[in-house]
Parts: structure tokens; C-alpha cells; sequence
């Protein structure tokens, strides 16, 4: 039972930090670093960590989404979003995330940071506000109204920020607008110096079964920018619903 308790105590550290090193986990555990080193091996060859690009660190692994998508059924999604996810990460040089609908959240299920994304906050797994998030807006608008209005009830609508839309009229224009024009976009709605846009991704059947976000700091990745990146959002939302079998 030890070891079990070492092994999540271990992948709770890298979830915290991002990545972290023997020694760090080792201080952490209270353990010697080549126990540390057993146990990170033990997690690598189950896929749940992995070593990043600099040598001797390691993070999470895709093993772990995997897990979580057997709680959710969205590992398809990862699946086949993943290179996706990186290219865009890399063309639009932000964060780009992909979430799901979490009864009155949206979920973050895979998140690539961009070139210029450093020190980024690790959103995977966390659960978001649907009204002030771009994935969120994404979920709520493809949602029938009757659906849409229950889970908004259950939300809440609290207010994060000055920006942030709290009452059904604001917030309905706004959703009308992201499925007219493809892409839902939130400016500082979630946390103040934070813009991000999102685009859905969808089933064989066309149903709207996921978000694809990219977000990044306001004095960088203005509304402007944001607008005129868009497009390339959109390939990859399209893209991503073409490899889960969408024709549309």
C-alpha cells in the first residue's frame, strides 16, 4: 500500500509543478532518489509519465488521459486531436487546449502550450465555467435551448471578472454570434489579461462532442489577433471532427 500511496503522491506532485526532476520528487516523498527513480520508471512504462525534452524531468503522460477517458468517453477526441492540437499550438504560438461538457463545466481533457507559452498554467483536468470560458461558450451554444437554460441554472453565472457576462440576454447575443460565425471568443471574461477563442469539434453524426481552444495573454494575443487567427482555429476544429468521421 505504500508504494500505491508513493505512485499517485508522485503523479500529484507532477500535476502541481509540471514537470520536476528525481531529486525533486524524492525530496518530496521523503524517499532516496533511487527509489524515486524506481517509482518513476514503474509510472513511465504504464505510459502515466513521461520524460520531458529536458533531460533528467519528467511530467505527466498521455497514459493519464487515457485514464481519464474512461471516465468521460472523450479519448477518442485526445486521441485524434493530439498532432492536431501541437501544429496549432505551434502555428498560433499559444496555448491550445480541448475540452468537453462536464455536466455544468467544461473539462480540459489535452493541453499543448505554444512557442511563446512559457510558464503557462496546465489546465488539464480542471473544471471551467461554461459562460466565461471560449470552450464553454463553444459547448453551451451547440446545446438545445431547454438543455442550455438547466445548465446554466446549475451554474450560476458567477461574475470573475468586470468582463465577465452574467445574465441569459448578454450571454444568448454572444452564443448566437460564436455559432453564426463558427468560434466563440472571451476577452478577460475568465481571468483579467486572459483572451482565448474556441471552435467545436464534432461526432460522425455531427453532433458537438468537444471544444478546441487557443488562449494567451491579452497584450499579446489581442482581439484582433485573435480574430484573425481564427481561421486557422477552425481548420483544426474540422480537421480533428474529419478523423472522428465527421463528412459535414
Amino acid at each position: 500500500m505504500q508504494s500505491v500511496d508513493r505512485a499517485v503522491t508522485v503523479l500529484e506532485i507532477l500535476a502541481q509543478r509540471g514537470e520536476a526532476g528525481v531529486s525533486e520528487v524524492a525530496a518530496q516523498i521523503d524517499v532516496h532518489k533511487s527509489t524515486a527513480f524506481r517509482l518513476l520508471g514503474a509510472l513511465e512504462a504504464r505510459g502515466l509519465v513521461e520524460q520531458a525534452a529536458e533531460r533528467g524531468k519528467y511530467r505527466l503522460g498521455f497514459g493519464i488521459v487515457r485514464l481519464a477517458g474512461a471516465v468521460t468517453g472523450s479519448i477518442d477526441i485526445t486521441q485524434q486531436g493530439r498532432p492536431v492540437c501541437e501544429r496549432l499550438a505551434e502555428r498560433i504560438g499559444e496555448t491550445v487546449n480541448i475540452a468537453v461538457l462536464q455536466e455544468h463545466y467544461a473539462v480540459n481533457l489535452y493541453q499543448v502550450r505554444g512557442p511563446g507559452a512559457v510558464g503557462t498554467h496546465n489546465w488539464v483536468g480542471q473544471l471551467t465555467p461554461l459562460h466565461a470560458t471560449s470552450s464553454g461558450k463553444i459547448l453551451l451554444a451547440h446545446l438545445p435551448a431547454e438543455e442550455r437554460a438547466a445548465v446554466l441554472a446549475a451554474s450560476g453565472m458567477k461574475k470573475l471578472t468586470p468582463r465577465t457576462l452574467t445574465t441569459r440576454t448578454k450571454l444568448e447575443s454572444n452564443l448566437t454570434e460564436a455559432r453564426q460565425r463558427g468560434y466563440a471568443v472571451t476577452l478577460e471574461e475568465l481571468e483579467l489579461g486572459l483572451h482565448a477563442m474556441a471552435a467545436p469539434i464534432r461526432s460522425r453524426d455531427g453532433e458537438v462532442i468537444a471544444a478546441i481552444s487557443a488562449s494567451g495573454p491579452a497584450y499579446r494575443f489581442t482581439e484582433e489577433r485573435v480574430h484573425e487567427l481564427a481561421p486557422v482555429l477552425l481548420e483544426g476544429a474540422e480537421e480533428i471532427s474529419r478523423r472522428m468521421g465527421y463528412l459535414g
